[in-house]
């Protein structure tokens, strides 16, 4: 199934996509798509209905977030190898982890404002995991058990809040609007290999990254294991897992991103996003 939030921010109804790729209304079933509805259980009671049987929504003016109530959002640093080495920093012995702040959400084609005074603002396509069942020292072949499914996302970076601001990723990735998840969730059933999907972002219509997941250096069955020793990660917590090279900082000079530029990006199977860039009001 895919799975979606559609309306004005804070106001959000569920939905799924069809066969046809209609919208589908869920109000009928569901009152959101939350932690609860990830469940094994919940997610193969929905899949119980038929599509036909729900009310087809006629060009949502947007999507939120594919799921509300997220409890925590994590990261994965220097997950592809090509980008460890054009931001010049040796490849982590395990999975380097960071934070976003909740409030960093957005939907998938939110208008970004840029913050006050950013001149390093990059982006960076990931493609995130969306945890379905809680996980505590779960090993590595048991890990993908815990996923609900899957979705697009953009872990925009302020890399002088990232680098120079006290050594804290979190300064750097947490900013309103750098979190755009979505535009769906697309179920574990229907993505039985997570690590063979090709993965984009353009700039201005100009192809800034392009690569596959199989290029990840710790997988997500790693990394879903290897954060599950050190924490407990619960229904509804979303996990970036890393981008791929050809962000702003690793062009010589750095790209970074401006008001008036739109920014595009996707994974294969899970839909792509947009936003457009806009400067912080005077």
């Amino acid at each position: 199934m895919k799975l979606l939030r559609y309306g004005p921010s804070g106001q959000e109804k569920p939905g799924l996509i069809d066969e046809q790729g209609r919208i589908r209304d869920l109000s009928s079933l569901i009152n959101d798509i939350d932690p609860d509805t990830l469940s094994p259980e919940r997610l193969a009671q929905l899949s119980e209905h038929h599509p036909d049987s729900l009310p087809i929504v006629d060009a949502p003016s947007r999507f939120g977030p594919p799921v509300s109530g997220i409890g925590k959002i994590l990261a994965i640093g220097l997950n592809y190898a090509d980008h460890a080495a054009e931001t010049k920093l040796d490849l982590p012995p395990e999975p380097l982890v960071f934070a976003k702040a909740i409030t960093c959400l957005a939907g998938p084609n939110d208008q970004l404002t840029l913050p006050k005074d950013s001149v390093c603002t990059d982006y960076e396509v990931e493609l995130a995991a969306i945890i379905g069942t809680r996980a505590q020292y779960v090993s590595e072949n048991k890990a993908l058990e815990h996923v609900a499914g899957y979705a697009v996302m953009n872990d925009y970076s302020e890399r002088d809040f990232q680098i120079e601001r006290g050594g804290q990723w979190i300064k750097g990735k947490s900013f309103d609007g750098f979190g755009p998840l979505g535009p769906w969730l697309v179920t574990a059933n229907e993505i039985p290999n997570p690590q063979n999907l090709k993965i984009w972002c353009d700039v201005n219509g100009e192809r800034r990254q392009d690569s596959s997941t199989q290029y990840m250096v710790f997988s997500i069955a790693q990394i879903i294991s290897n954060l599950s020793q050190y924490m407990t990660l619960m229904p509804g917590d979303v996990i970036s897992t890393g981008t791929p090279p050809g962000v702003g900082l690793g062009h010589k000079p750095p790209l970074y991103l401006k008001p008036g530029d739109v920014v595009e990006l996707g994974v294969e199977g899970l839909g792509q996003q947009r936003q457009e860039l806009i400067s912080w009001p005077k």
